[in-house]
């Protein structure tokens, strides 16, 4: 669930997956299988799957788990997923922008459509959310024994072009096209971010109400829930007392 800004983003997702583990290690488990899928079980030479393994150990996925995926994804008769997104508006305007990865895309689109009914909003065209919302590279860091002025000064090198500090946490962005960059940069620089992702990052935000909120939320929620849903987006404002409601 986004916040009211890049960082409450970040945060607000870490505390969501320490809340909701389990599903959260489903949603990893079809994140790695995937990049198996399109580049092969050796994470050295398939970066996807190398974030995708960083990911799920930065909410503690066991090693276990994480082994077990990667070789069901090697076998000839492992599941075939596929990657698709929905775009649409919540009540009130708000816009809602949805990644799926699933083995049947009827069930997915027949879920996603009716969460949006049910909730009072509008499920739209693919590319209809484009001018909300920008691709983006995000690399969520612990600060611990990091000097902040050289880690900004290396990344910016690199790409990076947005550096936040906050609760123990440098909250790096970059452009879609440098992720591979920073990526690496970090790497070299034997950096491990504790969250390493593409996420859509809004242009344009709506603030409602405390009633209204709950409303958009509820639909939020409805998806986030869904075992198909990977991530959920949305340009709603949420200050920090609504933060507390939810």
């Amino acid at each position: 669930m986004a916040g009211h800004s890049k960082w409450a983003n970040i945060k607000h997702r870490k505390g969501a997956a320490d809340a909701q583990r389990a599903r959260q290690f489903t949603k990893f488990v079809k994140e790695i299988m995937v990049a198996v899928k399109l580049n092969g079980p050796d994470p050295q030479s398939n970066p996807r799957l190398r974030m995708a393994i960083q990911n799920a150990k930065g909410v503690s996925m066991p090693k276990d788990n994480i082994e077990r995926a990667i070789k069901k994804a090697s076998g000839a008769d492992a599941d075939n997923y596929a990657e698709v997104t929905y775009e649409g508006y919540a009540p009130h305007g708000v816009a809602v922008f949805v990644e799926c990865t699933t083995d049947n895309i009827n069930r997915t689109v027949q879920n996603v459509r009716s969460y949006f009914n049910k909730c009072g909003g509008s499920l739209g065209t693919n590319g209809s959310l484009q001018f909300i919302f920008e691709h983006k590279g995000i690399f969520l860091i612990p600060a611990a024994n990091l000097d902040e002025e050289t880690l900004t000064l290396e990344l910016i090198d690199v790409g990076a072009d947005d550096f936040e500090s906050a609760e123990g946490y440098f909250n790096v962005s970059c452009p879609l096209e440098h992720f591979g960059a920073v990526q690496k940069k970090l790497e070299e620089l034997q950096i491990e971010a504790e969250n390493a992702a593409l996420q859509r990052i809004p242009n344009t935000w709506v603030k409602l109400g405390d009633e209204d909120l709950k409303k958009v939320i509820k639909l939020i929620d409805l998806l986030e829930e869904d075992d198909d849903v990977q991530k959920v987006y949305h340009n709603l404002e949420i200050s920090d007392a609504q933060m507390a409601l939810i």
